[in-house]
């Protein structure tokens, strides 16, 4: 038995459905089904009951998973232990960033990692709040950065740094003498916004509902993608849009566009790393935590309120 054999089983055991398995892992389904087949040679035994919508565990299959699950503990711990003795930091970390996170504080945060240790590998990926959840869930990744707080019992959110958003237009939506926006005006303006799913949005959406502001009586024109093509939009005049004042500093210098606070709503949020909770943090994934720690405390980002 070996690990990638057992991660395929544990993560069959628990979606108990082998294409959904293949997703989750990134893997084809026969490549799930060669690692089940060798696993079931080598203990002698069946392992999952086939139906026609799904998979159900054997009583053997019961018994590897809760020492499979403890041997991919120990495999991982032994990893990490050995690396500390060696004294330096080497292995491979995969890593998941929302659009934000990843196109305005993330590659700052990846350059200071990489000069400290140059011996990890890593792979890095750039999407949704959403779609991390489900990877870190299935144990795709080793962590992510998300903007929206979730509630899940399988995962821990630590805060690393605050962020405000603000509503942004082009530098002459309004006449220049316009200094905010009052929750009233909100309903009248169209808007440009991130797909549902993205953490800007959900946290857009948590604050207007807090000030009785229903988000299905904004007027929404357009949905995009990613934080980039909603700047060119709202630049082009298409709309308006709430999003991260850290993703504008370049646009506000050069006054192509224009930010302005909406009246009694403060629309604060922090940014999130967040890991399985039942995962063993391998030591790059704790490296790279302590990277991220140290340059928001040392001001190069700003810091989460205490």
């Amino acid at each position: 038995m070996n690990y990638e054999q057992l991660k395929t089983f544990v993560t069959v055991a628990e979606k108990k459905n082998f294409s959904e398995s293949a997703k989750a892992l990134y893997l084809s389904q026969p490549t799930i089904t060669s690692h089940i087949k060798s696993l079931e040679r080598q203990l002698n035994t069946s392992l999952f009951e086939r139906t026609t919508k799904q998979v159900e565990l054997t009583p053997a299959a019961n018994i590897l998973n809760k020492y499979a699950k403890e041997i991919i503990k120990l495999s991982e711990s032994a990893e990490k232990e050995i690396s500390k003795l060696l004294g330096e930091i080497h292995g491979y970390m995969c890593l998941a960033s929302s659009l934000t996170i990843g196109e305005h504080i993330l590659p700052q945060l990846l350059g200071e990692f990489k000069e400290h240790f140059p011996l990890v590998d890593m792979k890095v990926e750039i999407t949704n709040t959403e779609k991390i959840l489900g990877k870190i869930k299935n144990h795709v990744i080793d962590i992510g950065m998300i903007e929206a707080p979730i509630e899940d019992p399988d995962l821990i959110l630590e805060p690393f740094m605050e962020d405000e958003l603000v509503l942004i237009t082009r530098s002459d939506f309004f006449p220049e003498e316009k200094v905010d926006i009052t929750l009233e005006e909100l309903v009248t303006l169209p808007f440009v916004l991130r797909e549902k799913g993205s953490g800007t949005r959900a946290v857009m959406h948590q604050h207007l509902t807090k000030n009785g502001l229903k988000p299905d009586e904004l007027n929404i024109v357009l949905e995009l993608g990613s934080t980039e093509s909603v700047k060119v939009a709202v630049e082009a005049g298409i709309g308006t849009s709430i999003i991260s004042k850290s993703s504008i500093k370049k646009e506000l210098q050069l006054k192509s566009l224009k930010a302005y606070p909406i009246r009694d709503l403060i629309l604060s949020r922090f940014f999130y790393l967040v890991y399985h909770r039942d995962s063993v943090l391998k030591a790059p994934t704790e490296a790279f935590m302590n990277v991220v720690f140290n340059e928001v405390n040392q001001g190069v980002f700003q810091p989460v309120s205490s």
